[in-house]
């Protein structure tokens, strides 16, 4: 590339970075709000409370709906996992609630309404949903309990045993003491920002990410790459290894599908990111078998695989 064409392509990526800060920064302040909201109504030990009582098929349901609206991150999704394993939650139930909840959840509605329209939005939410619950009760079936293992998860916030539900709790933000409203929303505040100044850079590396791949990637080569057959199910592997959060991987996804690669092969690839993290597998590490590892992540990729082929042929 001559120093003229760096140049231009420099321009090209810096007009794009501003395009993509005034759709995602606002929708990422909003749903940073409606994070802290949902956490402070709905910390996980409230959660573990309800599910615990919850059996197959209806709870699976539930399983998957609580991980849709709780947006944990991994140090507080798999000490949920690990509380609902001790109490004796089945482990599919378990499983819907671990499938559901880095892939569904606020920050993905938002950010995909604004990138993508409604129609993306609600096919994107409806069938990540459906496939949690389907997947946990697969799970369910296989009776794949002797893969967990006996042990406790400690993170900075409690410590679960998966033998014996939660043996201690230091979560302050999340104490159960009796609140307003006024104040919880107050305390909501507290935390959106918090999340917010946590997961910011995340995000902003995304959009620099994404504004590079625009002005300086070939829209042609972009093109045929994601003309490969295999290009769905490559994309959902290979978004793993990227995972820069949720917010991070559509500030990637934007700048693709602008470049005309498929929705349904840039879709799997934030799926697989979101839900075969690096974080999140080395927490389950210490919870399940390598065999019910993999066994998770082949069932994400397979979810971004199903869901991208999907949503390439309703777009063809």
């Amino acid at each position: 590339m001559t120093p003229s064409g760096i140049e231009t392509a420099l321009i090209d990526s810096g007009d794009y970075f501003v395009h993509l800060a005034t759709i995602l920064v606002p929708l990422f302040i909003g749903a940073s709000f409606l994070v802290g909201l949902v956490e402070e109504y709905l910390p996980p030990e409230t959660v573990e409370e309800i599910l615990q009582k919850r059996n197959r098929g209806s709870g699976n349901v539930a399983a998957a709906g609580l991980g849709a609206v709780t947006p944990f991150c991994s140090c507080s999704t798999v000490p949920v996992l690990a509380g609902l394993l001790g109490a004796g939650a089945p482990l599919g139930l378990s499983f819907s609630f671990l499938l559901a909840s880095p892939i569904v959840n606020e920050i993905a509605a938002f950010l995909l309404l604004g990138l993508f329209g409604v129609e993306v939005t609600v096919i994107y939410l409806i069938s990540t949903l459906i496939a949690a619950i389907v997947g946990g009760v697969i799970i369910d079936i296989l009776n794949l309990d002797h893969l967990v293992k006996n042990v406790q998860i400690t993170t900075n916030d409690r410590t679960v045993a998966a033998d014996g539900g939660t043996t201690s709790c230091s979560c302050s933000s999340n104490a159960q003491t009796t609140k307003t409203h006024r104040e919880r929303i107050e305390t909501a505040a507290g935390g959106a920002w918090s999340f917010f100044t946590e997961a910011f850079p995340y995000l902003l590396l995304g959009m620099i990410l994404g504004a590079l791949i625009h002005g300086a990637v070939p829209a042609s080569w972009l093109q045929q790459v994601a003309g490969n057959p295999l290009a769905v199910p490559l994309a959902a592997l290979a978004g793993a290894p990227l995972y820069v959060s949720m917010a991070g991987m559509l500030g990637i996804a934007a700048p693709l599908v602008d470049q005309g690669v498929p929705i349904g092969t840039v879709i799997a690839f934030v799926v697989g990111g979101a839900g075969v993290s690096i974080p999140n597998l080395i927490l389950l590490n210490k919870l399940f078998e390598r065999k019910l590892l993999a066994i998770y992540a082949v069932t994400v990729v397979t979810i971004g695989t199903m869901l991208g082929y999907g949503l390439n042929f309703i777009s063809i």
